[in-house]
């Protein structure tokens, strides 16, 4: 789309760690403080400095299946060493797929519990004039990217 595009997990997720929570959002926050930008990733404890700040904010409120089908695709290409991203090198079979804590369960656990929080969250964003685009499908999805894309 020809801005800049920043991915949340890339900031939060360095070689030492994740960062604390008032790093993270200060980053967030200088990001969205440019004049045009693309922020990619969920953490609504940024709302105020990404959500509100967008002219746009896109919710892939995609179906469980969906989300449960592209964690496992994605850590399996980390695993397999197919990504080089910091968030990769972290990642081990435990943490993708069998800790207490692994990514998996805790989508699955995050899907059932934020759901509800999330429809309030961005109703609040949309009443402060925040255009809100909400897409239930890959094919809803890939479609509005193509229309956004063809109107450049």
């Amino acid at each position: 789309m020809g801005v800049g595009h920043t991915d949340l997990d890339e900031i939060l997720f360095t070689d030492a760690g994740a960062l604390p929570l008032g790093e993270f959002r200060a980053a967030a926050a200088e990001i969205t403080g440019r004049e045009s930008w693309v922020v990619e990733g969920n953490f609504s404890k940024l709302a105020d400095v990404v959500w509100h700040r967008a002219d746009v904010l896109v919710w892939l409120d995609l179906p469980l299946r969906l989300v449960v089908w592209r964690i496992t695709v994605r850590s399996l290409r980390q695993l397999a060493g197919l990504d080089a991203s910091a968030q990769a090198k972290r990642l081990t079979w435990s943490r993708a797929f069998f800790g207490r804590r692994s990514l998996l369960r805790t989508a699955v656990r995050k899907y059932r519990h934020n759901r509800p929080r999330y429809v309030r969250q961005v109703a609040e964003t949309a009443a402060l004039g925040v255009r809100v685009v909400r897409l239930r499908s890959g094919r809803e999805a890939d479609g509005w990217l193509a229309e956004q894309l063809g109107r450049r």
